[in-house]
């Protein structure tokens, strides 16, 4: 709306989601499930994709019984083209339009920490494959079609290991560790991000980004201490804590915000 008088404005009901369809893969993760259960909160249908094992078709379901409001699971292989392509139809089938895209899915090897010395290349290829080329196509496939319709938002996760390197101190005495595929494919996230926000910013189409950092999943108590002495906010952080930032960008809340990266890293990089 084109006004300088804030009173007409309903602020509130810019950050609701009421009836908007979002895609979100990486569903059934550790921040994906806080990102569907924010975004069901605020009214939206959400489409949970995620691999096969992780059962998003259960989850899209527990999600529509809670909210008494049409989810849609679905199974995908975010490497896949053709699968991806997949998904576009079906949620189009289901839903008659798509309005918002999350790329949450992530690989690190299935937490195979080895020196980079020793990286091989079949574990760098897997994580460039699932982190980089999945938010690639998801982009090109869905932000496609937003694009054609004229108007979406996108929010891509990178990394705060693609904003700044990993610190080495803060996995001493743990079995941890971030591989450099990680930060290299993340890093590649960020500037395809930046790159379709402007190019994309025309088609009011909408890209951002949000970096979560030290997202707490029953770390080992060693690790808690070490991050506990690199962090301004002394402790790790919460996936309940990231899916706020996502409410956000997904709403009309952010309607002038595009090639953002929104950091919710507890201070991690000021320092």
């Amino acid at each position: 709306m084109k006004t300088t008088d804030p009173s007409v404005i309903d602020f509130r009901k810019k950050f609701e989601l009421h009836d908007k369809v979002i895609v979100i893969s990486g569903s059934c993760g550790l921040i994906g499930r806080a990102f569907c259960e924010a975004a069901a909160q605020f009214g939206a249908h959400v489409v949970c994709a995620d691999i096969p094992a992780a059962n998003p078709e259960a989850f899209a379901e527990a999600l529509s019984e809670k909210h008494g409001r049409k989810m849609l699971g679905f199974s995908l292989n975010v490497t896949s083209k053709q699968e991806v392509e997949a998904l576009k139809i079906k949620v189009l089938e289901t839903f008659g339009r798509m309005d918002g895209l999350v790329c949450g899915h992530q690989n690190k090897t299935h937490l195979k920490f080895e020196p980079f010395e020793l990286v091989s290349e079949e574990n760098w290829d897997t994580v460039v494959e699932v982190n980089l080329k999945g938010t690639f196509l998801l982009c090109q496939i869905i932000g496609s079609y937003m694009a054609e319709q004229g108007k979406g938002s996108i929010v891509n996760i990178p990394s705060t290991y693609s904003v700044v390197a990993p610190n080495q101190n803060l996995y001493k005495g743990t079995s941890l560790g971030c591989p450099a595929a990680y930060s290299a494919s993340k890093g590649g996230v960020d500037a395809l991000s930046r790159y379709l926000a402007s190019y994309w910013a025309s088609k009011n189409v909408r890209v951002n980004m949000i970096t979560p950092h030290g997202v707490w999943n029953n770390h080992e108590e060693q690790f808690e201490k070490n991050f506990a002495q690199f962090s301004p906010m002394e402790r790790l952080s919460y996936n309940h804590e990231v899916a706020p930032a996502l409410i956000y960008l997904l709403s009309d809340a952010s309607s002038y915000v595009t090639g953002d990266n929104m950091l919710v890293e507890g201070g991690w990089t000021v320092w």
